[in-house]
């Protein structure tokens, strides 16, 4: 199980990412961060990397519909020109499904 720091630390990777222009690397590290919260909150899935995580719980009809969806769009590829195919942000996105899958697990412990 991922532990709360190792994701908090990843989400501040992927935001130093985009400060220093590396856009690909932030986003990549938002997927990782929130693929890790899916893990941790649903530890006796089968799935095992952040993306197939994030496939998953996009399916899952146990969590809100905002949360789906911004695991959807962790996983949607980029446009030829390097742009998504939506104007969400993916570090937000990433920071929305860590919210609300530890505190789910804060509010159960």
């Amino acid at each position: 199980m991922e532990s709360k720091a190792r994701i908090e630390a990843e989400l501040a990777y992927a935001r130093a990412a985009r400060i220093h222009g590396k856009e690909g690397r932030a986003r990549v590290s938002a997927r990782r961060a929130a693929g890790w919260a899916v893990a941790a909150h649903y530890p006796n899935t089968s799935q095992r990397d952040a993306y197939s995580l994030l496939q998953w719980l996009e399916r899952n009809s146990d969590v809100s519909r905002e949360l789906r969806s911004a695991a959807g769009r962790l996983t949607e590829q980029v446009k030829e020109n390097h742009q998504l195919p939506h104007p969400e942000d993916p570090i937000e996105d990433a920071e929305m499904i860590v919210a609300g899958l530890l505190r789910d697990d804060a509010e159960r412990d």
